[in-house]
């Protein structure tokens, strides 16, 4: 049986009100994250369908780890999201496994990739750094030498973009972006613009780990992907990591579909149709977000529509 779930909305300072654009009721117009996917503490997504309606990703996972081929992670290990920038967002940087694990309570690190659903013109990430040292890139960031630090780069709709733990990145207004990382809230953060809250404070910056974790490398940027057609659908391995693997599926009519592992996140970001599991129909529209368990033997899509498959 899949694990529908039920998205979760994060307000943020630089966010709009474009995810509607999914058939998600907003409830405000600065929502910069939806959640479709996560059992995190800070968002724990509830599943919609029986039989285990009512339940939280994370108590599921607890309870029931033969649906995940009894993963050995005590944390179940993935998240998805879909990032709507109506303003920049900070420039931040996240710690590995390692770091995180000593410093921030045993958590996750944080690697994470970025598919560019839309992007207005001339819109711009932040990805690395424009310094050959990490010496040179902690006196700037004291300095608050920051308009020759960060590398920009132009983005537009259908690019790929991974992005590693130790990164300097941002993400720039007017971006829309579907993203899968490892399941970790962990954020520090170098510069926000001196932007105000509500409150009137700033947010905090958190410079002295971001100069601990931050790496200059920057060997791949926007990603080449491989496509190939099966069953006359469009099948994208965006990426493929010790973190994650991340395809993108162009579906019209019929597609026999085999699980490459026990378990696997799926998203609908455009489209319509059905995905029939052991015989069972089940309706997807634009916005869904589901996996599909060890459980789940027999898959069928039907329709016209992209999906994001993520998996370990």
């Amino acid at each position: 049986m899949p694990l529908f779930l039920k998205p979760i909305f994060h307000e943020k300072i630089w966010g709009g009100s474009r995810l509607k654009e999914f058939g998600y009721d907003l409830p405000s117009d600065y929502i910069g994250e939806v959640w479709g996917i996560s059992a995190h503490p800070n968002g724990k997504c509830e599943i919609l369908n029986e039989p285990y309606r009512g339940q939280t990703l994370d108590q599921v996972w607890d309870e029931h780890r033969e649906l995940f081929g009894d993963f050995p992670s005590q944390e179940f290990p993935l998240m998805t999201k879909i990032v709507d920038a109506r303003e920049s967002l900070s420039v931040h940087v996240h710690p590995d496994d390692a770091y995180a694990y000593e410093n921030e309570n045993g958590q996750y690190g944080k690697s994470e990739c970025w598919y560019i659903i839309d992007a207005e013109e001339d819109a711009e990430i932040i990805y690395g750094l424009n310094t050959q040292s990490k010496e040179t890139a902690i006196d700037k960031i004291d300095e608050a030498d920051y308009d020759s630090l960060f590398n920009k780069v132009k983005v537009k709709a259908g690019e790929f973009y991974f992005i590693p733990a130790g990164t300097i990145h941002s993400i720039g207004a007017g971006v829309l972006v579907y993203e899968t990382m490892q399941s970790s809230d962990v954020t520090y953060r170098v510069f926000d613009y001196d932007r105000a809250q509500d409150s009137g404070d700033k947010r905090e910056l958190n410079q002295v780990k971001a100069k601990e974790v931050i790496e200059i490398a920057n060997e791949s940027i926007n990603i080449p992907t491989d496509t190939e057609i099966i069953e006359n659908h469009k099948r994208t391995q965006l990426v493929s990591n010790d973190f994650f693997t991340i395809v993108k599926w162009n579906i019209s009519g019929t597609l026999n579909y085999m699980k490459p592992r026990e378990f696997v996140l799926i998203s609908v970001l455009k489209g319509e149709g059905q995905v029939i599991i052991d015989g069972e129909v089940f309706d997807l529209v634009q916005g869904q977000n589901f996996i599909l368990t060890s459980d789940d033997l027999d898959t069928i899509f039907e329709g016209q529509y992209e999906l994001i498959v993520s998996y370990l």
